[in-house]
């Protein structure tokens, strides 16, 4: 997976997405170049719930059923 600036500049590669015990554990590399390991724990993923508004989760609910676009 592929994170990317506004200006559509590669941000950060995702190699793996793992559980390890109660969080995920998020591995790749920022710009290509600097490894990566990043830890997102429950109360965490809580507080990222409370920044969605109910437009922004409806969307992030229907984002994978949606095309791609092209860089």
């Amino acid at each position: 997976m592929e994170l990317y600036t506004v200006d559509h500049e590669p941000l950060m590669s995702v190699k793996t997405l793992k559980q390890e015990g109660n969080n995920l554990l998020i591995e790749g590399k920022i710009m290509g170049a600097m490894p990566v390991r990043a830890v997102l724990t429950p109360d965490q993923a809580r507080a990222a719930l409370g920044l969605l508004g109910f437009k922004t989760f409806f969307f992030l609910l229907t984002l994978l059923f949606r095309p791609g676009s092209k860089h």
